[in-house]
């Protein structure tokens, strides 16, 4: 397993988060084979990995968590053929209870105004509206937006370049709100920072924020600002992406923002608001006007 954990992380270049979901995943499955007595993976079978699907729904776990560990088994597989190590993958023909497709949360216009209208300018709640301008101006995942440093940030094109999963670069626009932001921010970070500090987003440590931080702080302001959801990172990038989709329908352009690597993952947020769709739909299409 360490042989595969380093090929994720020096081939395929995942990050430090997929890489311990992994770990994880397959540490449970190898507990699990040293008590059926199972020492080498050439010796299990699609029926026992089926029987261990079945034992970890018993124990109660998602069936979204299920297809994940299923995921880093044919992964894993994958490579021990690679390697010669096994004959065949016997994790491709057993499938996890399927997941119930919930909608990502989001919040309106009104809610995003009502969250960013932060009267305090202390340095953490100038950085913390920085980062949710940001998050919500260019769609960014948590992890892209931590790893941010100085230099990513171009105020005079009004661009950012982030490093998104599978090490794919991609330039994104950034929008003037969260410009003004970002300058507000970067005025008062020389008193968080440490000198040689290179993250655009520090923590009062003065070293790189941390995700647990942002997770906290975006709590609180959720709370403070009076917003009826529990705030988190996602919800901001998916309102960033159900807003885009709502004004522009373009939804080639919406996946080459968020940086997904298959359009069926963005088109999650075509379900968001139909009753939108219907209503364009109703308006503009000959055969659904009413006749006058």
């Amino acid at each position: 397993m360490d042989r595969f954990l380093l090929h994720l992380r020096d081939e395929r270049r995942l990050s430090p988060h997929t890489l311990a979901s992994y770990r994880r995943d397959l540490s449970q499955l190898i507990h699990w084979l040293d008590e059926q007595g199972i020492s080498h993976w050439s010796h299990l079978s699609a029926n026992q990995i089926r029987g261990y699907i079945a034992q970890r729904h018993r124990q109660g776990l998602a069936a979204k968590s299920l297809q994940r560990e299923l995921s880093s088994l044919r992964s894993l597989y994958r490579f021990l053929l690679r390697e010669q190590a096994v004959n065949n993958n016997p994790a491709l023909g057993v499938r996890a209870p399927k997941a119930q497709r919930r909608l990502p949360a989001t919040l309106d216009a009104d809610q995003l105004s009502q969250l960013l209208e932060i009267s305090d300018d202390s340095p953490v709640a100038l950085r913390d509206r920085a980062i949710m301008e940001l998050f919500y101006s260019s769609g960014l995942r948590l992890a892209e937006l931590i790893d941010l440093d100085l230099g990513q940030i171009d105020q005079a094109d009004a661009e950012v370049e982030v490093m998104g999963k599978g090490s794919r670069a991609r330039r994104l626009p950034v929008g003037r709100r969260a410009l003004q932001a970002i300058e507000a921010w970067l005025a008062v970070r020389p008193q968080l920072a440490a000198i040689d500090e290179p993250a655009l987003f520090v923590g009062v440590r003065g070293q790189r924020i941390s995700r647990s931080t942002i997770q906290k702080q975006l709590r609180h302001w959720s709370r403070q600002q009076g917003s009826p959801h529990n705030l988190h990172p996602h919800m901001l990038r998916h309102s960033f992406a159900s807003h885009l989709l709502e004004s522009s329908g373009d939804l080639r352009a919406v996946q080459e923002l968020l940086g997904h690597a298959n359009i069926s993952t963005t088109q999650i947020y075509t379900h968001l608001d139909f009753q939108h769709l219907a209503q364009v739909y109703d308006q503009a299409h000959p055969r659904a006007k009413k006749q006058k």
